[in-house]
């Protein structure tokens, strides 16, 4: 039998009273402070209407070591602070009680969040009412047990947060290992000697049709609303990496200008701006004047397979790193890149380097998703112990 076990076993044998939380809590709503008086830094965080604060401020309302739950905006977020803070009109307090434990109400909010999550009121600001949170039923049982459990959770909870910061540590110094092998075999595989019989070097203007992207007139609602066609900007790479399938944000076809779409299994490449970035679109779309398309000639398309052009392009950003036009706005000279020169081996070899790049790129992308699973495998241990904790036989009327 544990700890806990016993405790429960030896104080309340018949079971754990179940009451209202407002019953047993003084739930205050804050006050409102007014934005001019926040402070950039100070002693006392406010809390309005997420977890992080909206400033400092110079005195507190509540005090340490209190539950607070917020109710408009990020509502039906639980949070706690162990220090002194001023809770705002949309953040409830509950501090401790005679009867009950602020930290052990706190982790037991937290196993009622997707009920209080599914009582927000959906409108353009989410709210909570604060009879949601007075009729929650929560276990009593007595002070000790709820100190006990709140032990257990908490150091649970600073085991996991210790070991996520190990483990963090751990598989980015192994991404970053992996992504420097991944470069030094990407650049050796497509590295070619201009007197190798079996390469053929051509311009890259010779291999695509280059065309430059564009930003459809956002005064016109026609080209934007309801829009089905997807048009990249870099938050798309940065956000869905370098092979893009859709975008965040798409047009309609009445923003398409003559020249039509950019083809799929063609790459856009950051001519302006950020430059030295590319991905691989493999939808018919546009994107922004930031990038230009290169669309694999349709008489070259049985000599070029589009992963090893797409990989080569890794040694084309490099160019365009290093032939950026001076000036307030960097740019890349489109006429000097088309007359570039870039490898073809045969067809197979393309496909061979290509394929060995694949499980390159995979072994990097399968370690940087590791980390986030890895976490949420800790996470759900600790939901499973803490339910389990506090879970108690109610006690008969």
């Amino acid at each position: 039998m544990s700890e806990i076990e016993e405790l429960v076993a030896r104080l309340c044998p018949e079971g754990v009273e179940y009451r209202r939380l407002g019953e047993v809590c003084e739930i205050t709503k804050g006050k409102r402070v007014v934005r001019k008086d926040l402070l950039e830094d100070g002693e006392y965080p406010v809390y309005q209407n997420s977890l992080t604060p909206l400033g400092f401020y110079d005195k507190a309302n509540c005090k340490e070591n209190t539950t607070f739950v917020i109710i408009a905006g990020a509502a039906g977020d639980i949070g706690y602070s162990n220090k002194e803070f001023w809770a705002a009109d949309d953040c409830l307090s509950i501090p401790d009680s005679n009867v009950a434990v602020s930290r052990f109400i706190y982790h037991f909010l937290l196993t009622k969040q997707t009920y209080i999550k599914g009582k927000v009121r959906k409108a353009s600001v989410p709210r909570l009412s604060h009879s949601v949170i007075d009729n929650l039923l929560i276990p009593l049982p007595p002070l000790a047990v709820q100190e006990a459990v709140v032990g257990i959770l908490d150091k649970f909870t600073e085991i996991e947060a210790e070991l996520e910061a190990e483990l963090e540590a751990e598989l980015e110094a192994e991404l970053e290992a992996r992504k420097v092998q991944y470069a030094y075999y990407r650049d050796t595989l497509l590295s070619f000697s201009h007197d190798d019989p079996n390469v053929e070097w051509r311009r890259l203007g010779e291999v695509c049709e280059m065309r430059n992207g564009y930003t459809p007139s956002k005064a016109k609602p026609e080209y934007w609303e309801d829009g089905t066609i997807p048009w990249f900007r870099m938050e798309d790479i940065r956000t869905n990496g370098r092979i893009l399938s859709d975008s965040i944000q798409h047009i309609t076809s009445e923003g398409v200008k003559g020249a039509g779409l950019f083809k799929a299994n063609s790459i856009i490449l950051a001519t302006t701006a950020t430059i030295g970035e590319h991905a691989l679109i493999i939808v018919d779309s546009l994107a922004n004047q930031r990038f230009t398309n290169l669309s694999i000639r349709k008489s070259l398309e049985e000599e070029v397979d589009i992963k090893f052009f797409y990989y080569y392009i890794f040694v084309i950003d490099e160019w365009c790193k290093n032939n950026t036009n001076p000036g307030t706005f960097a740019s890349v000279d489109t006429k000097k890149l088309a007359k570039v020169s870039i490898p073809l081996p045969p067809l197979s070899e393309q496909c061979r380097i290509a394929e060995i790049l694949d499980k390159f790129e995979a072994l990097t992308s399968d370690l940087q998703s590791g980390l986030p699973a890895e976490i949420e495998a800790r996470k759900r241990q600790y939901e499973y112990y803490r339910d389990r904790l506090l879970t108690f036989r109610r006690k008969e009327s």
